[in-house]
């Protein structure tokens, strides 16, 4: 059996295990409703009520919400996190923290890091296997944006061909991000630092010739330069000797090369980008694999979302509960049309079945509801993400938050019985003469 299950495929398993959550549920309503057809009185119940009615569900279905929200953001977090880091098989940096630098290189947060010599960056750029060897210089700003400074082989590594315009080709040129707040043909100069402290340095304006193709990480809202160009605007030198005049990109002079903060490597094969990290890995010179970092920190992020999960497991609990002893109330409200069912004939088990499709509908109505509204406040809150991060957070729904959705349904519809059975247990000639 265990053969036949690995052998099905992954979304043959997953509505298998939905439905089996569900049957529960659904066998609960067959044996209750079987012989019978309460839906006129349970229809009339919804209306005479609607008001409470309308309370009940809201409560069910933000109790879903939370649950639903939880698990679809935190998928989506950790799936625009990777796609951003995608392109960046291999970073080499001066001795620190990994994460620190997977945040300045990858994310483009702002942090002060020691530089590589021009000595390391040539034996990076010259080792066996290496494909790829940009220096990336960051430090600087406009307007908000981060301005890089790299070679065009990265931006081509990055996104590919340029959505619009060309590949800077001197010092004074630049490419745009996606959403870079400069387009092709704008000028601009850049500023030292970022934020309200940036300083402006002065007398040196960038052409923007390009655009890249949206990329899904912060490098979309990105401003690239020739590296050169950040060395000179800072009064460095620009790694080239005097006679090479005003080239740009590599080979660098190492003696002339003023230090990079990063090195992104891309190696020819699989297995080189290994032996890189650990030729790398030295007193001087710190390598590591952003994806392995990320990892690490998406089990931190699997760990709060267990956490609050939880939280949301305990609020649908009180809820559940909540509802459950408003619905005792509500029994108490019409008791006197229950038990008029009773002195009339209605057998008892009509009684229960009355009452649990009353209890059901509202389960129901919340439990659909609230997987609707899960999925739009996830939504929203992927796009605020997005907005606040630059990275590309798309939020939808999958088997997972459907089963949770199941597995709810089938627990509250069980405890709907006691409901159910407390109305039968309610003295009729007292509910009467009531």
């Amino acid at each position: 059996m265990a053969e036949f299950w690995a052998l099905l495929p992954v979304w043959v398993q997953d509505m298998a295990t939905a439905l089996l959550l569900l049957l529960p549920g659904l066998v609960i309503g067959l044996v209750v409703l079987r012989g019978y057809a309460p839906g006129g009185l349970v229809r009339a119940m919804l209306y005479r009520f609607r008001g409470a009615n309308l309370v009940f569900v809201l409560l069910i279905a933000v109790s879903v919400a939370i649950g639903i929200g939880l698990t679809a953001q935190e998928r989506a977090l950790r799936r625009g996190s990777a796609q951003a880091a995608e392109k960046f098989d291999l970073i080499v940096a001066a001795p620190g923290s990994e994460i620190t630098m997977l945040l300045a290189a990858v994310y483009l947060q702002p942090t002060d890091v020691p530089l590589l010599d021009g000595e390391t960056y040539a034996e990076v750029a010259s080792a066996e296997g290496v494909a790829l060897a940009a220096p990336l210089a960051f430090g600087d700003s406009h307007l908000g944006a981060p301005v890089v400074g790299t070679t065009a082989e990265f931006v081509t590594h990055l996104s590919g061909a340029l959505a619009e315009g060309r590949m800077f080709q001197r010092a004074e040129e630049a490419v745009a991000g996606a959403y870079a707040p400069v387009g092709p043909g704008a000028s601009f100069t850049p500023a030292h630092g970022h934020g309200p402290e940036a300083e402006e340095h002065g007398g040196e304006a960038f052409t923007v010739t390009g655009r890249m193709a949206p990329t899904g990480s912060p490098w979309d809202r990105a401003i690239l330069v020739p590296v050169e160009a950040v060395w000179e605007v800072h009064g460095l030198a620009n790694g080239h000797a005097p006679e090479e005049g005003a080239r740009i990109g590599p080979p660098f002079d190492p003696a002339r090369m003023p230090g990079t903060p990063a090195i992104l490597v891309h190696a020819d094969q699989l297995w080189a980008n290994y032996a890189l990290k650990s030729r790398f890995t030295t007193a001087s010179t710190m390598a590591f694999f952003p994806g392995t970092v990320l990892a690490q920190m998406h089990g931190l992020m699997r760990d709060l979302r267990e956490a609050m999960s939880l939280m949301a497991l305990l609020t649908q609990g009180l809820v559940t509960v909540a509802v459950l002893s408003g619905l005792m109330i509500l029994t108490r409200v019409f008791a006197r049309g229950l038990a008029l069912l009773c002195a009339v004939g209605a057998p008892a088990r009509f009684v229960l079945a009355v009452v649990w499709s009353y209890a059901a509908a509202l389960i129901l109505s919340g439990a659909l509801l609230g997987l609707g509204l899960g999925w739009v406040a996830a939504i929203g809150f992927s796009a605020l993400i997005t907005a606040r991060t630059d990275i590309l957070v798309t939020a939808t729904l999958s088997w997972i938050e459907v089963q949770l959705v199941a597995g709810f349904i089938s627990l509250t519809l069980a405890l709907a019985l006691l409901p159910a059975l407390a109305a039968l247990r309610r003295p009729v000639l007292a509910d009467l003469r009531a």
